[in-house]
């Protein structure tokens, strides 16, 4: 490849004025960390259920995606050059938020009662109107640094190609929550289960449903996808030695391409009012055609993307 493995020294040094920022995302991952512990004892102390899942798991799972989100977000942003007031607004805004949305998650646990679509009169209601105000933050700081990122100069062109397409499918994913305000089936505020009230059977640990769509799915997936593409760049960029920078691009844009698929997938799925585990001809269709589509791209990537020393080699011995 081209492109060296490792980001250049001036990648790698934080702006003095914007590492404050930084370590407030590393903080709030840091005490992510700790309410996961917690909400661990609760799971094995707190015999109390909402919805129908053990009171403790919600904040469980928010914990340990707050956790990664953040330390993926404190990451990216030492990425951005030159730009400290932005990068310390987008970084305080992410934190403060998240770390409040958490807090939230905690206390109406402590109360017994649910956080999200809770649109019972007074502190209930607040505590919802609260969170949905937090989010709007979190999504606008992570469009923000989407902007940052896609204008930073400097990048290797695949990593940078991976935390650009990661940051672009999360903000899709997070316009999930859209569908679930809407979604007022079976709540005036708002549900993720769409055929059906939230609660009942689920997937272990997720809490998923086995009986009815489910918009978190598609949440999930996009979310992640923020870790899982840069880590994918760098893979390709540190291993695929035989590949060309210009085909180890591609395949980021493919997977990049998958990723928005399937969360489309997904979510359309769920509006459908059918379960993970139980689609429908349509949705396997639809499916099928994706995965064909991406198997004949990244064959056609793979096949044309060799270096020009790894093809002579196969040339000339076989």
């Amino acid at each position: 490849m081209t492109v060296a493995a490792e980001l250049p020294p001036r990648l790698l040094r934080v702006a003095p004025s914007s590492s404050a920022g930084v370590r407030v995302l590393a903080v709030v991952s840091a005490l992510s960390v700790i309410t996961l512990l917690a909400a661990l004892a609760g799971l094995g102390l707190d015999g109390r259920t909402i919805t129908g899942a053990p009171a403790w798991l919600k904040p469980a799972k928010f914990a340990v995606s707050l956790a990664v989100y953040c330390a993926t977000l404190a990451w990216m942003l030492t990425l951005v050059q030159g730009r400290p007031g932005l990068v310390r607004g987008a970084a305080w805004t992410s934190a403060v938020a998240l770390a409040l949305e958490l807090l939230l998650i905690v206390v109406q646990v402590v109360r017994g009662t649910t956080s999200h679509f809770n649109v019972a009169p007074g502190f209930d209601a607040a505590v919802f109107q609260a969170m949905g105000a937090l989010v709007a933050l979190v999504f606008l700081a992570a469009v923000g640094t989407g902007v940052l990122l896609a204008r930073q100069r400097g990048l290797p062109r695949v990593l940078g190609a991976g935390v650009r397409g990661g940051l672009a499918v999360a903000v899709l994913g997070m316009l999930v929550a859209v569908l679930m305000l809407i979604n007022r089936d079976y709540s005036a505020g708002g549900a993720h289960t769409v055929g059906g009230p939230d609660g009942g059977p689920g997937l272990p640990v997720v809490g998923w449903s086995t009986e009815h769509g489910d918009l978190r799915i598609a949440h999930f997936v996009g979310l992640h996808a923020l870790q899982v593409l840069p880590l994918l760049a760098w893979l390709l960029q540190r291993y695929a030695t035989r590949l060309t920078d210009t085909a180890c691009l591609r395949l980021v844009w493919l997977v990049t391409a998958a990723a928005s698929g399937l969360v489309v997938l997904l979510a359309w799925q769920a509006e459908r009012g059918l379960p993970l585990l139980h689609p429908d001809a349509p949705v396997l269709t639809a499916a099928a055609c994706g995965a064909a589509l991406l198997a004949a791209a990244t064959a056609y990537v793979l096949v044309h993307g060799l270096q020009p020393a790894t093809v002579a080699l196969m040339v000339f011995d076989p």
